[in-house]
């Protein structure tokens, strides 16, 4: 006797059994993302920006400085700030939740395919292979190594995320087309689309793709989709308004994107052609996949002339087929209507091409390489289609070994694009973080040779100058990354700590107080300031300087410190222990400030603390000498000979050509025994 559940359990089983089988690949493809450090971009966006540190900062559209990737995009800093929440700065968590939606996506990816292979008009095409081939795309989309850069690198979460909810817009509109019960499936819809706005612009176009699925798939004429379903796509189209007000709220991210941003429609255009052209071939063979290519920009339409007719004859083939082959005119068009915010006529100055922009779209190219793979395989598609699979797997693990670390990444991007000035500038800080500055140095050269006007190339090049004690060039690099970018609060303090080294006093106070005019707010700018009006001798100009450090961060080391010696020559040795006994209190180890308290209780005949503060700068180092001469004279001061002897005999093995010494032992000696 049969019961009713007997074929039911199997066919519900078999796309369960699929999509386990889908996560497991992305975890395999993906495994070896976890220990990959934060890169590039995430530095600035996510381990140096405090905006992520609360959850009510993070939503702010504007929240960060400008041109952060997080800028205007309020759900990825709401994802930041709960990673931040579970591992502060380790990595880990980043990286479990972006392999976590980016497999969400895949399953989305899945159902899509599934459920529009089995539509009415495409059934009868493919049958009992709807499924599978399904499957074969979405997995062969989640384990291309082109995702590399959108899931490896975690900043660019924008566009996984953006992916998802664009994907399940469309799940939750084929869903409410066959449900019971439609509106709680375009709810679902409305909000993904709402989210995804709050995610990256590339969600733009998912109301239109929404409308020409359901034209393709469903209603069978643009007239009858809008007939039927019209307040859903009013309902979609408003996630227009919310990503409007966000790229106007985050001023197209400092002016690194948009019209305003620097390089002209024109130009970016006919750059345009040739990414599109190197994403549809990367596609289909991912190599060489390079990190980042720079800010290229095509002059001249000679120079891409080849790519510019293909991607026409690309354009005109999808435009014939929207009218003939509708559902090849919906793979075009999904392809090219996700690129076009980021790749068509709207700037983006930092990265005219970019590898993450193919996330979604490679889903189109990836199903007509597998239905092709099919129909020229026969029987043996199955095993094709799984080839391919297992061999872009691999390739993804390899790729994935590039990003271990920032010198690896960066050396595989020289390589690869050598006429790149930022992937040199970038190799230069890289090399100078594992403690190679001459490695870095030659980096740094051949980045600024490549572009004369790229100012943190001339401004990390006079950094390591300036560690190899080339302070001239240094000086010289400083001053043009000033011309390039007159705001650079970094290089003018930088340069005025150089210039006060080198005696320029003058100078260096410019400097400095140029760059605490930039940034008020900026304790390190006032302590420097501080320190240079101290070595020019205004002293009551430097406490100023230093009490402000101090009331801007109070519990500034250095400041106290300052501040104590700036106190100390005014004559003020009360206010000055205090601000020592600080010093120590959050540096217990900090010699100078033993020495320099000992010094003031000297000062104000406070002999047994100031014997104190001295012993204790020699327990810490006993070959400390101002500590130890300073114990001697005190010593001395306190009619105890044979101990300041101890200590200058000491300090004669130390300094045993220091003359000064030599006398102060010899009299001391003789003071002793005449005693």
């Amino acid at each position: 006797m049969n019961h009713p559940h007997q074929n039911f359990a199997p066919q519900r089983l078999r796309p369960a059994l699929l999509a386990a089988g889908l996560l497991l690949l992305a975890a395999i493809a993906f495994y070896n993302t976890f220990q990959v450090p934060f890169l590039f971009d995430d530095i600035p966006s996510i381990r140096d920006n405090p905006a992520i540190r609360g959850f009510s900062t993070a939503i702010l559209p504007w929240h960060g400085s400008g041109g952060l990737t997080v800028n205007g995009r309020p759900v990825v800093g709401l994802t930041l700030a709960l990673n931040h929440a579970v591992s502060g700065n380790h990595v880990w968590s980043y990286h479990a939740f972006n392999l976590l939606i980016h497999a969400l996506a895949g399953l989305m990816l899945f159902g899509i395919l599934g459920r529009t292979l089995r539509s009415t008009g495409l059934r009868a095409g493919f049958g009992d292979q709807a499924v599978p081939l399904a499957f074969m795309a979405a997995a062969a989309w989640i384990v291309h190594p082109l995702q590399t850069e959108a899931v490896t690198y975690v900043i660019q979460r924008t566009e996984v995320l953006a992916g998802l909810f664009y994907l399940l817009t469309i799940y939750g509109f084929i869903r409410g087309v066959d449900s019971a019960r439609p509106w709680r499936w375009y709810v679902v819809s409305v909000s993904a689309c709402l989210l995804g706005a709050g995610s990256k612009e590339v969600i733009a176009s998912a109301p239109l793709i929404v409308l020409l699925y359901d034209r393709t798939f469903l209603s069978g004429s643009f007239r009858a989709a809008w007939r039927q379903r019209w307040r859903t796509y009013l309902a979609l189209a408003s996630s227009w308004l919310v990503l409007g007000w966000l790229v106007v709220a985050a001023q197209g991210r400092g002016g690194t994107a948009g019209f305003g941003s620097g390089v002209s429609v024109w130009s970016y255009a006919l750059t345009q052609c040739r990414a599109v052209v190197l994403y549809v071939t990367l596609a289909i063979w991912p190599h060489p996949l390079v990190f980042d290519y720079g800010e290229m920009t095509a002059r001249s339409f000679a120079e891409v002339a080849p790519a510019a007719l293909c991607l026409c004859a690309l354009l005109g083939a999808v435009a014939v087929a929207l009218r003939r082959r509708p559902v090849l005119g919906f793979v075009g068009a999904w392809f090219f209507a996700i690129l076009a915010p980021s790749s068509s006529i709207v700037p983006i100055a930092t990265q005219t091409i970019a590898e993450h922009r193919m996330y979604l779209p490679l889903a189109g190219v990836l199903m007509l390489v597998m239905v092709g793979v099919g129909r020229i395989a026969g029987r043996w598609g199955t095993i094709a289609g799984f080839t391919i699979i297992v061999a872009l797997t691999g390739l993804t693990v390899a790729r994935n070994l590039t990003y271990q670390s920032a010198l690896m990444l960066w050396s595989d991007t020289v390589e690869k694009c050598p006429e790149n000035p930022r992937a040199h500038n970038s190799l230069g800080q890289a090399l100078f973080d594992s403690g190679h500055v001459q490695e870095s140095l030659a980096q740094y050269q051949i980045a600024v040779r490549l572009d004369p006007t790229y100012a943190e190339a001339h401004y990390n090049l006079a950094i390591a100058l300036a560690r190899l004690k080339r302070t001239p060039e240094a000086i010289e690099h400083y001053r043009r990354a000033l011309q390039l970018q007159p705001r650079n609060t970094a290089a003018h303090i930088n340069l005025g700590l150089l210039l006060n080294e080198a005696g320029r006093s003058v100078e260096a106070i410019d400097h400095l107080q140029q760059a605490v005019g930039l940034q008020p707010d900026f304790a390190p700018a006032h302590n420097d300031l501080g320190i240079a009006l101290a070595d020019a001798g205004r002293w009551a100009e430097a406490v100023t300087q230093q009490e402000t450090a101090i009331r801007l961060q109070p519990d500034y080391v250095d400041a106290h410190y300052n501040l104590g010696n700036a106190l100390a020559q005014l004559g003020r040795l009360s206010e000055a222990a205090d601000h020592f006994e600080q010093t120590l209190h959050l540096a217990p180890d900090d010699l100078m400030a033993h020495n320099n308290l000992g010094n003031v209780w000297v000062g104000l005949h406070r002999w047994a603390e100031a014997r104190e503060h001295y012993q204790a700068a020699l327990r810490l180092n006993p070959d400390f000498i101002p500590a130890r001469r300073n114990l001697a004279n005190l010593l001395v001061e306190m009619d105890r000979l044979p101990e300041a002897l101890h200590h200058l005999q000491i300090l004669s093995r130390l300094r045993p050509d220091d003359r000064e010494i030599s006398a102060e032992l010899a009299r001391l000696q003789a003071q002793v025994e005449h005693h």
